[in-house]
């Protein structure tokens, strides 16, 4: 029986392995993309280009630097703040909170992945 408290999905969501985590850490396609690969969504990789749509860089289009699996947050590029010192990091955005506008096809892995996503 699967449950519907909130403090229990909390908890697994918390305790979830990294590797399982990485299948939440997936964002819809552009539509131009959709009907070139057949997919609706993808996980995210280093190298994407995205455009986020929510929040305060609503609008704002770059190109994915990091993604952090302990919190499920990724890095966008050109999306930082400024910490009270002076440095600049990259403000950490929810991946469904964005839209892959460009795909980095860089291995072998991710084009199967693609193509076993297609329909």
């Amino acid at each position: 029986m699967v449950t519907h408290s909130p403090r229990k999905q909390r908890k697994r969501l918390y305790n979830m392995p990294k590797h399982h985590k990485h299948c939440l850490l997936t964002a819809r396609i552009s539509d131009s993309l959709r009907e070139k690969y057949g997919a609706r969504s993808l996980p995210i990789r280093k190298g994407d280009k995205v455009m986020i749509e929510r929040g305060d860089y609503a609008g704002h289009e770059g190109e994915v630097t990091s993604v952090d699996k302990k919190n499920m947050r990724i890095g966008v590029d050109g999306a930082n703040i400024e910490k009270t010192d002076g440095t600049e990091r990259s403000y950490p955005i929810h991946p469904s909170k964005v839209m892959i506008t460009n795909i980095d096809i860089g291995d072998e892995m991710r084009k199967k992945s693609i193509e076993k996503k297609g329909w």
